[in-house]
């Protein structure tokens, strides 16, 4: 029985150790797997901040552009007296494309409010055409210093956004082509890194910033 004791400890050690190594082994697994996890993580995360930088470079121009076009619209008025549909319209898409601003900065990105943005962009732009195609009948506001500067000022400042929107695209195209390409998609649905929306103006003719001269 003594000899039967001795022989069952080896046994015992060699069966302690195999269970150590595989609990060292699945530990080692769950590390590897653990780092893996977050280094996708943070490669999303880093992604997101990064389009979310990009949108806030195009709402420092928006915001830009939302304080011009009151000072355009006032100057226009002293000239413009028979066109107060067209100034009112400026004034409505201002406001309107400004409160859709206000609610794409609080989430860069989100599908509606973007999309609520481009259409008053769209709108806006289109109000801002009518405005420049109509004032070409007065030359008197044409040669008027504070509106050549003013439209000057408005035309660099659409320039701007246009540039920012691209890097914002850019950024967004990027992130969500990662977080849908396998395993990025396991890591991005667990933790709710949903899709960005693009920032697009759906009219070709709105795409381009509108063509103001006063030269």
């Amino acid at each position: 029985m003594t000899t039967a004791i001795i022989l069952a400890e080896p046994a015992t050690l060699a069966l302690g150790m195999i269970a150590l190594i595989v609990l060292g082994g699945l530990v080692l697994v769950a590390i590897i797997i653990g780092f893996w996890i977050m280094g996708i993580y943070n490669k999303l995360v880093t992604m997101r901040n990064r389009y979310k930088n990009a949108y806030a470079q195009i709402d420092v121009q928006l915001k830009r552009r939302y304080d011009l076009i009151p000072n355009l619209v006032e100057t226009a008025k002293g000239y413009m007296a028979h066109e107060r549909g067209t100034l009112e319209a400026v004034t409505a898409a201002r406001n309107i494309a400004y409160a859709a601003s206000k609610a794409a900065a609080a989430n860069p990105g989100e599908a509606l409010a973007m999309k609520n943005l481009t259409a008053a962009e769209s709108g806006l732009g289109g109000t801002l055409s009518r405005l420049m195609m109509v004032s070409e009948q007065y030359p008197d506001l044409k040669a008027n210093q504070n509106m050549m500067q003013l439209t000057e000022e408005l035309t660099s400042t659409e320039n701007k956004i246009s540039f920012a929107r691209q890097a914002y695209n850019d950024s967004v195209m990027t992130y969500n082509t990662d977080r849908e390409v396998f395993p990025s998609n396991l890591i991005a649905n667990t933790f709710n890194f949903t899709a960005a929306e693009l920032f697009v103006i759906d009219k070709p003719e709105q795409k381009d910033a509108p063509k103001v001269s006063f030269q």
